[in-house]
């Protein structure tokens, strides 16, 4: 009887199961027309982009790594300073 019981059962949820996913299917996309060409925006887009003036980039430092590492610390403890409410 019990086997029964547990054979019923889960025929019951294999159904259930199989019913939720049927109503959650997503309907079909709707097709994009054919006078948008989404290649032909991109290729837009990159045309402006590459037309516009490019920012110049700054100049390489040549300081040695002591300075730098002098650099870094100090603006690590105006950081700090600030946190704190020291100015």
């Amino acid at each position: 009887m019990r086997r029964l019981f547990t054979w019923l059962a889960g025929a019951a949820g294999g159904v259930a199961a199989y019913r939720a996913v049927r109503r959650r299917q997503p309907a079909l996309p709707e097709p994009v027309a054919a006078e948008v060409d989404p290649a032909q925006e991109l290729r837009a887009k990159l045309a402006e982009a590459r037309s516009e003036p490019q920012p110049e980039p700054e100049p390489e430092r040549s300081d040695s790594p002591e300075d730098r590492r002098r650099d870094v610390h100090e603006q690590a403890r105006s950081a700090l300073d600030e946190m704190r409410g020291e100015t």
